[in-house]
């Protein structure tokens, strides 16, 4: 976006200072981030908040593209090559007048040849750069199908594959050249750029005795993608062995590593595991987007009740908050949105991390490297002696680190960590189960925030229904309400289902609880003295969420329990 325009903007009003501008000026200079980008990421102020305060000073409306649904014919009226050029995505058409999202709506030799380009009139609108690519992206590229990739499979089929892995170094250094060789290299960035635009956070490669099966996990469920032939098992895991850096001559013993890979100018990361079975190697890519813009605390589906509660919480001077969950669950997500809604250069801020997924300005991060001796319980005793105010460890999971963190917060820090717990009340007495005395217990835990993530109901084709009056009986829910579910669409791959929101239980602990601690109750009897007491469990919080339309019952009766 233009600089002059950001700043006429945003100063004068207001919402932020010249001196910080300025700082972000430079800071765009250095890295060569946009300067609006800077502003957000250093927590002056949110994306929507930016954009809906440039296009009132346009005087234009505001429009968030990668969330909009467009006709094809509309799409077909500009070409991508001139979309993306000008940074334009065609919105909609009102008899002659052609309405297009622009990054910059006040590029008059632009409008103009968009004008000269459709024969018709151009009505701008204000729209952020990110989401005119996504939603180009979407546009003028659909998700491949598997028989786009066919064409890549045919050939490849053709070529004389080995149909084991590398036993000897002429083995391995033929393997190597072809895993390297165009065919493999581009099926394997085909799966990539597919699993990418599926929005799949992992990708699995399995091998089965008569081919390579390649599934995606998308919102948390896994769906196939695309039978490969079996003689392609060992170049393509080579291939990825070779990306990542890995001993591709290796087959017996499980290896792990990562890569980056630049993606429609986005840095991806990606970390790798490869594990043998009985019909090869199986390798699994778990999907890292650095560049993904940071989910805020008020996007995690928090209820009003909640968020403000949190938000107490994450404020207080000391203490242990714990966000429990499995693997999967949001819970990294969860506590990012925390750091940041808390940073300011006021407080020094550590992390200890596995990995470091987004990194955030004023805030010191590091990543465990258990080779070369920092483990989570080795890095928070150094870290103490760092001098911080808050520190963020990305999970206690031996006694050894629960009692360091059981110090820190004892010696006036505050720390956030995770734990593998069903709920809210199982935290507690997992730490006392992993040695830690019921009284410390009692005396450094504040908060803790149990959390699943639930898919989204499509948007694209979302539909009411009532549903059967016995369930709605037995689930507290009334008969007459209207819900909604997805019919299935392109959008969502016929799902019904299109991006994730987390369903939450918060336990504050109060002089109660910690009393209950501290005479070593089980978490089930804690847990019903809360339900007696109106505790929302995340059961509850998915029923509201059922009723606001955001997501389906049967979602929510899948993940709760």
């Amino acid at each position: 976006m233009d600089k002059e325009l950001l700043f006429k903007a945003l100063v004068p009003t207001g919402v932020v200072t010249e001196a910080q501008f300025k700082k972000a000026e430079e800071e765009s200079e250095a890295t060569g981030t946009s300067i609006e980008n800077i502003l957000i990421n250093l927590g002056l102020i949110k994306k929507e908040a930016l954009y809906q305060t440039v296009a009132k000073h346009l005087n234009l409306p505001f429009i968030d593209p990668a969330t909009y649904y467009v006709e094809p014919e509309i799409i077909a009226l500009i070409p991508e090559k001139v979309a993306r050029k000008y940074q334009v995505v065609p919105l909609f058409r009102v008899a002659n007048t052609l309405t297009v999202g622009m990054a910059n709506p006040q590029n008059i030799e632009v409008i103009d040849e968009l004008a000269l380009l459709t024969s018709l009139e151009i009505s701008p609108i204000l729209a952020p750069a990110d989401s005119i690519n996504e939603a180009l992206d979407r546009f003028y590229r659909p998700v491949k199908t598997p028989e786009n990739l066919a064409d890549t499979m045919k050939v490849i089929e053709e070529e004389h594959l080995p149909q084991e892995a590398p036993e000897t170094i002429e083995e391995k250094k033929s393997l190597e050249e072809l895993a390297s060789e165009a065919p493999i290299v581009r099926f394997v960035n085909e799966i990539i750029h597919q699993a990418l635009k599926e929005r799949a956070s992992d990708i699995h490669f399995e091998p089965e005795e008569k081919n390579l099966r390649i599934r995606f996990r998308v919102d948390g469920l896994m769906h196939t993608v695309t039978e490969a032939p079996a003689q392609m098992k060992p170049a393509v895991v080579s291939r990825i062995k070779i990306l990542a850096k890995l001993n591709i001559a290796e087959k017996r013993k499980p290896q792990d590593g990562q890569f980056e890979m630049a993606v429609d100018s986005k840095k991806i990361d990606f970390r790798v595991s490869t594990f043998p079975t009985i019909y090869g190697e199986a390798c699994v890519l778990r999907i890292l987007d650095k560049s993904g813009v940071m989910i805020g605390m008020t996007d995690l589906g928090f209820s009003p009740e909640n968020l403000i509660k949190f938000n107490a919480l994450i404020r207080s001077p000391y203490g242990i908050i714990l966000v429990t969950g499995p693997t999967g669950s949001g819970k990294t997500t969860t506590l990012y949105a925390a750091l940041d809604a808390v940073r300011s250069e006021e407080k020094n801020i550590m992390t200890l991390e596995d990995p470091v997924e987004y990194h955030l300005p004023l805030i010191r991060q590091a990543q465990i490297n258990p080779k070369a001796g920092l483990t989570f319980a080795t890095g928070l005793r150094s870290i103490l002696r760092q001098d911080p105010d808050i520190i963020m460890v990305g999970e206690i999971r031996d006694t050894e680190t629960a009692e360091i963190a059981v110090q820190a917060a004892l010696t006036g820090h505050l720390v956030f960590s995770t734990l593998h717990t069903n709920n809210a009340t199982g935290a507690l007495t997992r730490l006392i189960d992993m040695g830690i005395e019921p009284f410390l217990v009692a005396s450094t835990v504040i908060g803790v925030l149990a959390q699943r993530l639930a898919r989204r109901i499509c948007e694209y084709c979302k539909e009411p229904y009532h549903m059967v009056s016995e369930i709605s009986s037995h689930l507290h829910l009334d008969s007459t309400a209207q819900l909604f579910k997805g019919k299935g669409c392109p959008e969502c791959n016929n799902t019904g289902y299109r991006g994730r929101i987390g369903l939450f239980e918060l336990l504050v602990v109060d002089d109660t609880i910690r009393k209950m601690v501290v005479e070593k109750r089980s978490a089930e009897e804690i847990q019903k003295f809360l339900i007696s007491k109106g505790f929302k469990t995340m059961r509850d919080d998915g029923l509201e969420k059922v009723r606001a339309g955001i997501t389906t019952l049967e979602e929510v009766l899948r993940i709760t329990h």
